[in-house]
């Protein structure tokens, strides 16, 4: 509040009440500023560093026009003026593209957890307002007062500093990109262009015969000043040789003393609407837009020839920077190396309306076919494509932490640390960000209308979200992660059983973790599915060999209300056991123990990363599932150095093996079960090879040997 106040006691002092007022108003309408609804998932926000109200028209090129190209090839956008960006946009957008705003802490955060998402994040600049020893070559930065200065410089250190933060920088000219890659060494162009609404307001106005001939230079702003002066002494000529012709200014600029002698033929115009600018240009016969030759002028943009072009008035340019590069000398415009060429093309050009004439004409169809938005996108959309990488959505219907999630959301680990933009999407959640092992992830709702991007893929983790991701248009390539035979979770009444089934039909690519899902999706269901064998974090795991002294404790690990996970068998067979010689623990996410499980400890929601500690303080794992896709508990319990005790299933069947790395006993058989682990508690033989061979099981599954396979499957 305090530099609030001292900034306004200066511009009162400086400039004056009206000044202030001025001020103010536009300070007001900064915080008053509208946001985006942030309604649902877009492709591109920009955030706006120019204030509109007092600096019109480069926002309007800049955001509103690109917008604009963006829109008409199928793109979302939205605007937010950088003063009102809140962190949490950054979860609704895919990149963004910051338009000469300065460095601000808030920014810098925006940016940091864009870059954390893999977002990119482009600078856009369309003047060398990037370094002092630029703005310092213009005269009015020159003549500031000290104050006046020091703020001006301090804006534009800051947006050196933001430009340098960003993945890349957009700009307007070639001499532009060339000083910009001085600083990013990542910087693309995509040329000022008019909109659709300055074309429609263009084509509207007629050419009016006269008998005058009228100059017009249109002043951008009151840094033009200097570049009209050297031209002054051509203009008085004219002016003062053909009693026709006549000079109007328009915009802020300074009526130069030295045109007084002929001032009765010069009409000023104020700064206008760009609205009303093409009917005004239009009355012109000629367009003047004179540089002096500096750096800063050489990354100028053409825009004031497009201008023009639009409605038939041909230009008269400096020979320098952008007109150089855009206009094709005395075909699409007259270009001017000196005054002697200024004074001799000019003077051709009051002479003889045919020349005028036909270049208007060249220059009109050439800038309608190559300097407007509805046809120029084309390049703006690669500039974003090769800052973007693949947009990967992952559908679950709840983020609650099991098998199959686990194994989704290890799968969007390595497609994050890859650079992919991974986004969950949720249709019960309604947390914004999801945390898993040191990754976050933005979450969005699992709606239709809530996804307005374009998505390259999205993923179907289990059967209910694979209608839902069918219903969601924006997603190009859509993908099913099977990880189990889903039908059999539900008894034949059950209508889910039968939209279970049906989520094997889609037209969807398959992916797989299991060589028996990949086998039975082929022969039920006639889908090929690309297979990812499952793996575990070695590195977290510490293996040591049980030395039986105290109570075996015996881990059972499973939802007891899932009748596939047969999770009551196991407590048949430890009940039998004797609880003077064994500790049970039991360990459920979601189930608890019925009444009449014998269980020394319950171990329930137990936090992902915890869970191999569970494992390391058990002796013997004892698993019963009837169905798995693939079985984690079993090779989790290996790499601590513990033993397994399994019912053989589909889900284990691929590195289980009988007297080798565990010990296998028939479905129902609970005396057999029992007798399993009392030999492993009896036979030290045994012990030996179950340890080495299980360790050696576990190793073979690490995750880092097979992140390179994952990543291939969804981006190929």
């Amino acid at each position: 509040m305090s530099d609030l106040i001292s900034k306004s006691m200066d511009v009162l002092k400086r400039e004056g009440v009206s000044s202030l007022v001025k001020h103010a108003s536009h300070y007001i309408n900064k915080k008053r500023a509208s946001k985006p609804k942030m309604d649902a998932f877009k492709d591109v926000l920009f955030i706006n560093g120019c204030p509109r109200d007092l600096l019109p028209h480069p926002p309007r090129y800049r955001v509103t026009h690109q917008m604009e190209q963006l829109r008409v090839n199928g793109y979302t956008c939205d605007e937010v003026f950088f003063e009102n960006i809140d962190l949490k946009q950054v979860r609704m957008y895919s990149c963004f593209v910051i338009f000469r705003a300065p460095y601000t802490e808030k920014l810098n955060e925006f940016i940091q957890l864009a870059k954390s998402w893999n977002k990119p994040v482009l600078y856009d600049v369309d003047d060398l307002v990037i370094d002092t020893k630029y703005t310092n070559q213009i005269e009015y930065v020159k003549n500031m007062d000290v104050s006046q200065k020091a703020r001006y410089d301090l804006d534009v250190i800051n947006n050196q500093k933001l430009l340098k933060l960003c993945d890349g920088c957009i700009t307007t000219t070639l001499a532009l990109k060339k000083e910009l890659e001085k600083y990013n060494p990542n910087v693309w162009m995509n040329r000022n262009t008019a909109s659709i609404e300055m074309v429609t307001l263009s084509q509207t106005i007629k050419k009016e015969d006269k008998s005058t001939i009228d100059i017009g230079y249109f002043s951008g702003s009151i840094t033009h000043n200097e570049d009209f002066e050297m031209i002054q002494s051509v203009i008085k000529d004219v002016l003062i040789k053909y009693d026709h012709v006549y000079l109007h200014l328009v915009g802020e600029i300074d009526l130069p003393k030295e045109l007084n002698e002929g001032k009765e033929k010069i009409i000023v115009h104020p700064f206008m609407d760009y609205k009303k600018l093409p009917e005004l240009i239009s009355k012109m016969d000629i367009n003047l837009a004179p540089l002096t030759e500096s750096i800063f002028n050489e990354a100028k943009s053409e825009i004031k020839w497009i201008e023009a072009s639009l409605v038939k008035t041909c230009t008269i340019a400096s020979n320098l920077g952008a007109f150089k590069e855009m206009v094709e000398n005395h075909k699409t415009g007259i270009l001017c190396s000196n005054l002697d060429e200024w004074s001799v093309e000019l003077t051709k050009l009051i002479e003889n309306k045919k020349i005028r004439d036909d270049l208007a004409n060249n220059a009109y169809l050439y800038c309608m076919k190559h300097c407007v938005t509805l046809y120029t996108g084309s390049n703006l959309i690669s500039i974003l494509k090769k800052n973007r990488k693949r947009v990967i959505c992952m559908g679950f219907a709840k983020l609650e932490i099991s098998g199959g999630v686990m194994v989704a959301l290890r799968h969007a680990s390595y497609l994050q640390d890859a650079g992919y933009q991974v986004i969950l999407l949720s249709y019960y959640d309604t947390c914004t960000e999801f945390t898993f092992m040191n990754h976050t992830f933005p979450v969005l709702p699992f709606k239709n209308d809530k996804l307005d991007a374009k998505i390259d893929c999205g993923v179907a983790t289990m059967w209910p979200t694979v209608k839902m991701l069918d219903d969601i248009r924006c997603i190009k390539n859509k993908k099913y992660l099977v990880q189990n035979y889903e039908i059999d979770f539900y008894d034949f009444k059950d209508p889910r059983k039968v939209e279970a089934c049906q989520s094997y039909s889609y037209p969807f690519d398959y992916i797989t973790i299991s060589k028996w899902c990949k086998e039975w999706l082929k022969d039920e269901f006639n889908k090929e599915a690309k297979w990812i064998y499952n793996g575990i974090d070695i590195k977290q795991y510490q293996p040591h060999k049980r030395v039986f002294k105290n109570k075996v404790r015996i881990l059972i690990e499973g939802d007891s209300s899932s009748p596939h996970k047969n999770v009551d068998e196991a407590f048949l067979i430890t009940n039998k056991l004797d609880s003077s010689k064994y500790e049970i623990w039991y360990m459920s996410y979601n189930a608890k123990p019925k009444d009449w499980y014998r269980v020394d400890k319950f171990l329930h929601r137990v936090p992902y990363e915890e869970v191999q500690k569970v494992y390391a303080d058990c002796d013997i794992l004892l698993k019963t599932s009837l169905l798995e896709s693939f079985s984690y508990p079993p090779i989790e319990m290996m790499a601590t150095g513990g033993y397994v005790v399994a019912l053989l299933n589909d889900g284990n069947k691929e590195y289980l093996e009988d007297g080798k790395n565990c010990l296998i006993y028939p479905n129902g058989d609970v005396e057999q079960a029992v007798q399993c682990i009392e030999r492993i508690i009896c036979d030290s033989n045994l012990q030996n090879v179950l340890y080495i061979n299980g360790v050696k099981t576990a190793q073979s599954r690490d995750w880092d040997t097979i992140k390179d396979s994952i990543i291939y499957t969804y981006c190929s």
